[in-house]
């Protein structure tokens, strides 16, 4: 048995509240339009009538004027509510009971979608249904006036010129519901407070709480199937103050220990002012993350060992430092800005890459058996002594092991690379960057607003084979090893 509950006048949460009085089974389809599951309530209150009459009789308590309709399908019950003030229809006896209304109220209906909440404001007055509806406006065309009209034509026929509008049309008119009843879920708070017999001051005392506040929130949302997505702190102190965190995670999480690392070691760089009387925290739910391993990769650390070690490294080394490194949308050679660490998921697809390079963009295909090219870059440049004959370097060489240089045997260039002449501190480097060219201390995390450059590139083949990038400061002369291409 559904019920209906079409409000006229009143407010639509007290509607709401009415409707839960009786079932916890409830679905609201519009601002005081609800559906009600009552199976099984008239061995409480007996039969259907007196089981209408008891609904009716709650909502006029509550000063609502509604239409109270019970049927065996909730498209019956809409739209009985919607046309009669107190209507019972027997299962089974939906398609003549709906037969005399008229098809405006199908109209009402058709495209209605359940709400997951009620609606807050309030409605005074029937709900008027458009005149210049497509499909009302064809079946009037037709000479269609009542859902019997509707009903008593071929459903084949209807779907063959409507289509599947047309076809739901058909099967509203007979009474007969669409899809089951699905009820208001309401909104789960996940949060848990604890008031604090003394003031606690240092990280150490209220490591303790957090952990005694943090294990029933898990445990709920272990319940739930949910994970964490953000993480909220509010810190009620002693000057009536709240000192409020909020922490983003990179993957849901709902393990204690590993939330209460997180807030502590942002507490570490940002402290409560002043002593604390109250906690709470509170999450932003989101489904709990189900992993799939591959049987060819090796798996990668957990997130919440990854999470753990960046804010470690973020409390150390400061905000900002930091995360992966990516390449800037710029002309400086070697530009690059630091992003949120946010490794691939398990069981991710690969996709294709792209190398960026200073003059070119070598496309890696991790599937491929195609050789790529790519050029390794020295984290600092390399002194150099490089011969040059007619304007050609035909030999290299360097005190660092490993790259002992040789005869030239193949050489390109050379690719003359300028900028930041604009800024009012051209030239001016840092002792630590006198001996080396400009253009390579330009991407160093930290190095602010960078110098001018101005350089000379070649890439060269030596005897050994191995191609290097070299360049010569056209300031000072000096010649340095840029790279390797591996």
């Amino acid at each position: 048995m559904v019920g209906a509950l079409y409000l006229v006048e009143g407010s639509p949460d007290a509607a709401l509240a009415v409707a839960q009085d009786f079932t916890p089974r409830v679905e609201v389809c519009g601002p005081g339009d609800l559906l009600l599951d009552l199976s099984g309530l008239t061995r409480l209150f007996g039969d259907a009538h007196a089981l209408a009459r008891e609904l009716q009789r709650a909502a006029m308590a509550r000063g609502l004027r509604a239409g109270i309709a019970l049927a065996g399908t909730a498209t019956a019950a809409r739209l009985l509510a919607r046309h009669t003030p107190l209507t019972v229809v027997d299962p089974g006896t939906e398609a003549p009971a709906v037969a005399r209304l008229p098809l405006a109220l199908i109209a009402d209906i058709a495209d209605d979608e359940p709400r997951t909440a009620a609606p807050s404001h309030r409605q005074t007055h029937r709900r008027t249904v458009a005149p210049s509806h497509p499909l009302l406006a064809t079946f009037r065309r037709w000479g269609l006036r009542t859902a019997g009209d509707l009903a008593a034509l071929p459903a084949d026929d209807i779907a063959a010129r409507l289509g599947t509008d047309g076809l739901r049309w058909h099967r509203l008119a007979e009474g007969r519901d669409l899809r089951p009843l699905r009820r208001v879920v309401p909104d789960e708070r996940f949060e848990q407070a604890l008031d604090l017999d003394w003031p606690i001051e240092g990280l150490d005392p209220l490591s303790f709480v957090l952990l005694r506040v943090l294990e029933p929130l898990a445990a709920h949302l272990e319940r739930r199937g949910r994970g964490a997505a953000v993480l909220h702190l509010r810190l009620h102190l002693v000057t009536r103050a709240v000192h409020e965190r909020s922490i983003e995670l990179p993957a849901p999480m709902r393990d204690a220990r590993t939330l209460r690392t997180l807030l502590l070691l942002d507490l570490e760089s940002h402290p409560a002012p002043a002593a604390i009387d109250r906690v709470v925290v509170a999450v932003d739910p989101t489904p709990a993350r189900v992993l799939q391993f591959s049987l060819l990769d090796r798996p990668l650390p957990s997130p919440e060992r990854i999470s753990t070690l960046m804010a470690r490294l973020t409390a150390l080394m400061g905000h900002g430092r930091c995360g992966s490194p990516v390449a800037a949308d710029s002309w400086k050679p070697g530009a690059f800005e630091m992003t949120r660490f946010a490794p691939p998921d398990h069981g991710a697809p690969r996709h294709r890459g792209t190398v960026s390079m200073p003059r070119c963009s070598v496309e890696v295909n991790s599937v491929s058996n195609h050789s790529a090219l790519a050029l390794r870059r020295f984290r600092f440049p390399v002194p150099a002594r490089v011969r040059v004959e007619h304007d050609r370097p035909v030999r290299v060489t360097s005190d660092r092991r490993g790259l002992n240089g040789g005869c030239v045997e193949q050489c390109a260039g050379p690719w003359r690379t300028s900028g930041g002449w604009w800024h009012s501190d051209r030239g001016q480097l840092p002792a630590s960057n006198s001996q080396r060219p400009p253009s390579l201390g330009v991407g160093v995390l930290g190095a602010g607003r960078c110098p001018a450059w101005d350089g000379d590139e070649w890439d060269v083949t030596l005897a050994d084979r191995a191609t290097y990038r070299i360049c010569r400061d056209r300031a000072t002369g000096a010649w340095f090893l840029d790279g390797m291409y591996d």
